[in-house]
């Protein structure tokens, strides 16, 4: 059974592991409370509206190879993004978290853009090492820009999904079921306001573990969603997540 987010995790470590066979090659040639997140800044209701950016000055804003030593950055494919009018959630409230772990801007972006950045292991010598480059994190980043107080609102739906949805709800993506069994909250500071979770789920009758970090800058909303083929991440994508706010200001 795979499901959104087994999907997108297959499909996004599937590019990874051949950078980090690259990766690995030149390096033996050669020689990351209670209730949401706290907000760092003011309420989405004090923040000005705003237009939109367009996808191709988005494009300058995300995270690149230069932004991220020690880490694979890749653009996305068109196949490694899901719509969202695939993901669908046994509670309608629970959506903006089902799409912020499926590559999926929150809400109604006017434009979005997408990397996939991979941690690259520190010591790639031998046979052990090369299984370990296997469960990497794999961090999928996804920026949407919105007009008005669209980021504000998708942050708020998000909000509200993290507590609603504590106790777990069934994703379905293209006729495919699967089940998050726990979000619990984490604690991150960045941009106007933040929020984080580690997300559990049942996949393939194994527990799945994926950390996911939201932040809004402005009218632009940032989402980090990072997973390992080892079926768990230990810390959120902290590195990649202040890169990102860095270049957006």
């Amino acid at each position: 059974m795979r499901t959104s987010i087994r999907t997108v995790a297959v499909a996004a470590t599937a590019v990874s592991l051949a950078l980090l066979c690259t990766a690995c090659s030149s390096d033996e040639a050669g020689d990351s409370g209670k209730g949401s997140a706290a907000p760092s800044a003011s309420a989405t209701s004090e923040a000005p509206a705003a237009k939109a950016l367009s996808a191709a000055e988005l494009e300058k804003l995300i995270v690149e190879q230069a932004d991220l030593p020690g880490h694979q950055v890749q653009k996305a494919k068109a196949s490694d993004v899901v719509k969202s009018e695939t993901v669908v959630t046994d509670k309608a409230s629970c959506k903006p978290l089902a799409d912020a772990l499926a590559f999926i801007a929150t809400g109604d972006p006017a434009a979005s853009v997408q990397r996939k950045a991979v941690e690259v292991p520190k010591k790639t010598g031998s046979p052990e090492d090369a299984l370990g480059a296997l469960s990497a994190p794999v961090t999928s980043v996804t920026l949407g820009s919105y007009d008005g107080q669209g980021a504000q609102e998708a942050l708020a739906s998000l909000k509200t999904a993290g507590t609603d949805c504590a106790g777990g709800f069934g994703v379905t993506s293209s006729g495919q079921k699967a089940k998050v069994t726990k979000v619990t909250p984490e604690t991150v500071t960045a941009g106007d306001e933040a929020l984080a979770w580690t997300v559990a789920s049942d996949v393939d009758g194994e527990p799945f573990v994926t950390k996911l970090v939201v932040f809004r800058k402005g009218n632009t909303l940032a989402s980090f969603s990072s997973f390992s083929l080892a079926g768990t991440v230990k810390e959120l994508p902290k590195t990649i997540v202040e890169a990102q706010a860095k270049k957006l200001g």
